[in-house]
């Protein structure tokens, strides 16, 4: 049994402030364990938003010390309890009360995108033909658990507010798994480049330090789209000869 400090964000989007809480903790806790024993027996009023407990549902996102992490996912052992833990929620989206974010802009966002459009099958039975590389090569993005600790820390959303130019590097993983599927027809490029501010991002790669499932966002999922729209839109052989765009 050991003892810790944490300071934690309690208020609403029009006032709050940080109120500390000690509590002991046992070996092998997390973050989330002991917030929910703050919960239970100092204040049971404390709004904390939480679901799977398994790193999976990506509802425990906050800011742990100023780091965007998973609550759920960050055990006592890694922090230095000899000095105050700071907990506060997500900064790059409204404030509901204490640690809870309205995120719901992520879906609007989403909705944005075009989904999937499949080209006709290649078999007689109404299935297609794949190579691996092209399976496992989307399957990297269909990891996301959408816990927007991406959203969080990508400076385009988090100091600049461009939330209505930039849609952020959770949903260019998306469009990236969508455009590499070997069975897809529909065009993206010019709304990721004229609507979604793609062009923005700097890759600074800070979205793929903070992503719990390891997704290499910045390397394997912007990059290669910037280099497709570069390829269709500002390639000067095609601007030389004249070819559509």
């Amino acid at each position: 049994m050991a003892n810790a400090t944490l300071r934690i964000w309690r208020g609403d989007s029009a006032t709050g402030r940080f109120e500390e809480y000690g509590s002991d903790y046992d070996e092998g806790m997390v973050v989330l364990d002991v917030v929910h024993k703050i919960q239970a027996e100092q204040a049971p009023d404390m709004a904390c938003r939480w679901n799977c407990k398994a790193g999976k549902c990506g509802s425990c996102s906050a800011e742990i010390n100023g780091n965007p992490r998973l609550m759920c996912m960050t055990r006592m052992s890694s922090l230095d309890t000899g000095r105050e833990i700071t907990i506060e929620p997500l900064k790059t989206f409204p404030l509901v009360r204490d640690l809870v974010t309205d995120v719901s802009w992520n879906y609007r966002v989403k909705e944005k995108i075009a989904p999937l459009s499949a080209r006709a099958p290649d078999n007689p039975d109404g299935t297609w033909t794949i190579q691996q590389p092209d399976v496992e090569r989307s399957h990297e993005f269909r990891k996301c658990i959408e816990c927007f600790l991406c959203q969080d820390v990508c400076h385009v959303l988090r100091e600049h507010r461009l939330h209505e130019e930039f849609v952020g590097p959770r949903f260019f993983v998306h469009a990236a798994g969508l455009e590499m599927s070997p069975i897809d027809e529909a065009e993206r490029l010019k709304e990721l480049k004229d609507e979604h501010g793609i062009g923005f991002c700097n890759i600074t790669k800070c979205c793929t330090k903070v992503c719990p499932e390891e997704i290499a966002i910045t390397d394997n999922a912007i990059i290669p789209l910037k280099e497709r729209i570069v390829d269709r839109f500002y390639d000067p052989l095609k601007k030389l000869f004249g070819a559509k765009t």
